[in-house]
């Protein structure tokens, strides 16, 4: 059997882990054998994720946590250690968007609210820094590790309306590549650190900017439609592919890079 692409056994930690993304792709690492841990804001969801795991057969174990405080993950890492003695591979899914940081089509640049603006870098990106110090630990004293973060369209061009998210993801681009080269050098070339730029998928973040709540697509919905051509959103099961090949050795040679899933969206030109 080729276990090139294999997750099993691997401990995988997951910020974000009860948003439709973060949730999708911790179902699949479960069924492909991974000890995921949920990690996120929502008790009741993050658990309910963990029962659907569990009647499948799988194992997971779920955390409320917060991103942007320290010693909140530093005890996420400790009650994980205890339970499995090792971190193998962290997703950075954790992110989300202000509307004072977006502009709308009736405003303008003046419109928008610095302090929201700092807001949704904070969550975006320091959000993303932050687990990764704490979780980065561990895999330096194994030696080995992976890290994707999660990176977006709007990191490639500027997307007219989400200015602060754009600004951020950017940033998560830049970061990656970065960190890359930091921990290849400084302690192992077998900790690699990737992102994942998904597409447009339909998630509760930004669905009522898509779609009508007839499920039509709105003039924002219908441009990416326009600009994709597979002339549809992406499944939240599509990106669960590209994650498993980052975290396993089917990629033992890659980082520093950014998987694109969306569809052909970033290829498109008139």
């Amino acid at each position: 059997m080729n276990e090139l692409f294999s997750v099993s056994d691997r401990v995988v930690v997951i910020t974000g882990g009860t948003g439709v993304l973060g949730a999708c792709i911790a179902k699949h690492l479960a069924r492909e054998g991974a000890k995921v841990v949920i990690m996120g804001r929502r008790k009741d969801e993050g658990e309910a994720i963990v029962n659907e795991i569990a009647r499948d057969g799988g194992e997971a174990m779920f955390l409320i946590t917060d991103v942007m405080r320290q010693e909140v993950l530093e005890q996420n890492l400790a009650d994980i250690l205890a339970r499995y003695g090792r971190v193998d591979a962290l997703l950075n899914a954790a992110g989300g968007n202000m509307p004072g940081a977006t502009i709308a089509p009736t405003g303008n640049f003046f419109d928008l609210k610095v302090a929201d603006f700092q807001r949704v870098l904070d969550l975006n990106l320091t959000g993303t820094v932050l687990p990764t110090q704490v979780f980065l630990k561990p895999m330096v004293e194994a030696g080995r590790g992976a890290i994707v973060n999660f990176s977006s369209m709007a990191a490639f061009r500027p997307m007219t309306r989400v200015c602060g998210y754009a600004a951020a993801k950017a940033g998560i681009s830049n970061f990656t590549a970065f960190l890359a080269n930091e921990v290849a050098t400084k302690f192992s070339p077998k900790i690699r650190v990737n992102a994942i730029a998904p597409g447009f998928f339909l998630t509760n973040q930004n669905r009522s900017l898509l779609t009508n709540p007839d499920g039509s697509l709105t003039e924002r919905g219908a441009d990416v439609i326009r600009q994709t051509p597979f002339k549809r959103f992406g499944d939240p099961e599509e990106l669960c592919g590209t994650i498993q090949y980052l975290i396993s050795d089917a990629s033992q040679f890659v980082t520093g890079t950014v998987a694109v899933v969306d569809g052909g969206f970033n290829a498109f030109a008139m």
